[in-house]
């Protein structure tokens, strides 16, 4: 793709995203191109400082990326949505960090973890997760450490990462949206996490399993 067309694709996708109504051919359109979306982003930033634009054609990408960058935000929290049971309202996502979740015999099980570089606000060595089911002392919401609200955590920048479960943090050069880009790193998370909610003695399928990660 020339980047000419690679401007085009990125600006169209991004007027795409902030655009409140869309008509079917708009849409065709826009699935069209979204299929271009990686290997135009990339294109972009192998040029690095080269790229043949001038400073405002840079900073209208600049903003139009700002409003992608926002929809598609939006679109990777999608996937936890109608998870069982439905009652539960859906865990707020730290940012710099992220959430795995699972349900189990009805309940809804999220593990927060934070990037390198970010520690929790509250010690969770011995809490690896939070649940909401309908047996919960409030019915259907979340027992956080945080009163009132969907907040299971926060992750602060920090120099040293000492307040929860050494498998509560994503690596080094492997934070959230690393992790989720890969399905081989992403299911090694999922996957980890089911082994601990069975180790900790929860038993049953695990179903609507996700992970989603914050800004």
């Amino acid at each position: 793709m020339s980047l000419k067309g690679t401007l085009v694709c990125l600006c169209s996708l991004a007027v795409w995203s902030s655009s409140a109504a869309q008509d079917e051919s708009m849409n065709q359109n826009c699935s069209s191109q979204a299929g271009n979306l990686s290997a135009a982003l990339k294109e972009a930033v192998d040029c690095g400082e080269n790229l043949p634009w001038s400073s405002q054609q840079t900073a209208a990408l600049l903003l139009s990326m700002r409003n992608l960058t926002d929809s598609l935000h939006k679109h990777q929290l999608r996937e936890c949505q109608g998870a069982e049971p439905k009652e539960c309202p859906p865990a707020e996502v730290p940012d710099n960090g992220g959430l795995v979740c699972v349900t189990v015999a009805n309940k809804r099980y999220c593990k927060p973890l934070c990037n390198n570089g970010y520690d929790f606000g509250f010690i969770r060595i011995s809490r690896l997760y939070d649940v909401c089911s309908q047996w919960s002392i409030t019915g259907h919401r979340w027992d956080t450490q945080y009163v009132g609200g969907n907040k299971l955590a926060v992750c602060n920048k920090a120099s040293f990462q000492l307040s929860g479960a050494k498998t509560a943090y994503f690596p080094r050069d492997q934070d959230c949206l690393t992790t989720k880009s890969s399905s081989h790193l992403r299911d090694g998370v999922i996957e980890g996490f089911k082994a601990e909610l069975k180790n900790a003695g929860v038993q049953g399928e695990a179903q609507y399993a996700c992970l989603v990660c914050g800004v």
